[in-house]
């Protein structure tokens, strides 16, 4: 199969994951491990944290309903505390496979499940804790052929509604293209679609994976992802 295009979740691909900050904060409050993934995955579609990522909520709606879907489940967490340390470390590594991609004529898009940044303390599409993190994850972003954020469609991951948009963007069919995302969820949806669909556990797997669908020589530096 020859592909053209390759389509990138941000967080947990571009950036470190989410949930190694989600583990520290629960580690932090003494919750159990993978707490926050607990209430996330109750009622996935409707919960909070959906909610809020297709903008159907604002940040104090979030954090409110959040703290109440955490106490359901029998302990105290607000929503406001996730929002805190959502944001991951950029992987030096991906970006620069951006750039290799780019100059071998790939195609590139982004799909982000992210949330308004208004009443949050975020700050752009990568929803940044600072104006210089925000600036950065800017750069990132400009790379991209085109970038579909679910807070800004109001569709989220894994709708496939959200992976026919980024195709009807760029002009191809899906079984032209790649698709990487930290979570299994979302890949079943692009996959069923006809996307070769890389599941990602590491910037290094990854970067593997992903120069073998291309028929490419691994990527430069991928090995210090």
């Amino acid at each position: 199969m020859s592909f053209s295009t390759v389509i990138f979740d941000f967080g947990g691909v571009i950036t470190s994951s989410p949930f190694e900050a989600f583990n520290r904060l629960e580690e932090e409050r003494g919750l159990p491990r993978d707490f926050v993934r607990r209430v996330n995955a109750a009622n996935p579609h409707s919960n909070a944290w959906a909610l809020f990522e297709r903008a159907e909520i604002d940040g104090a709606a979030f954090d409110r309903m959040f703290a109440e879907e955490a106490r359901a489940l029998g302990h105290e967490l607000e929503g406001a505390a996730v929002l805190a340390v959502l944001a991951g470390a950029v992987r030096p590594a991906m970006v620069a496979a951006l750039d290799t991609l780019k100059a071998k004529g790939f195609t590139v898009g982004c799909i982000t499940n992210n949330v308004p940044t208004q009443q949050t303390g975020l700050q752009g599409a990568g929803m940044a804790r600072t104006a210089a993190d925000a600036e950065q994850i800017a750069a990132i972003m400009a790379r991209f052929d085109h970038v579909i954020e679910s807070s800004k469609v109001g569709v989220r991951k894994p709708d496939p509604r959200i992976y026919r948009m980024m195709c009807d963007a760029l002009g191809v069919e899906p079984a032209a293209c790649v698709y990487l995302d930290d979570l299994g969820i979302n890949c079943k949806p692009a996959a069923a679609l006809g996307m070769h669909a890389i599941k990602v556990t590491s910037g290094e797997q990854a970067l593997a994976d992903l120069s073998a669908a291309l028929g490419m020589r691994q990527f430069p530096g991928s090995l210090c992802v």
